[in-house]
């Protein structure tokens, strides 16, 4: 399965936000999907005014303030950012 095969509109994203622990998007169809911020360094580093702004694309949503964005094919398969680390590893 190609890319363009898997963006469809039922998995266009029409709300997003993160919270102190996750990032959470609405898609077209209904569903809700989180991902914890530890698995998108750039996230977790940000601050919370940095990570509120949030652009809604087709196939995913941007943080303008980071210059960064997120699949919801990512999202959707659990492919985590490289370098990202449980912070229960982290000790």
């Amino acid at each position: 399965m190609n890319s363009s095969e898997f963006e469809t509109e039922a998995i266009r994203p029409v709300a997003a936000r993160c919270d102190d622990n996750a990032v959470h998007v609405e898609l077209a169809d209904g569903r809700h999907i989180s991902a914890p911020l530890w698995w998108f360094p750039f996230l977790a580093e940000a601050g919370a005014r940095d990570r509120s702004e949030i652009e809604l694309e087709f196939s995913g949503i941007w943080f303008p303030k980071l210059d960064e964005g997120l699949s919801v094919k990512s999202l959707l398969l659990g492919w985590k950012a490289p370098g990202a680390r449980s912070p229960d590893l982290a000790a």
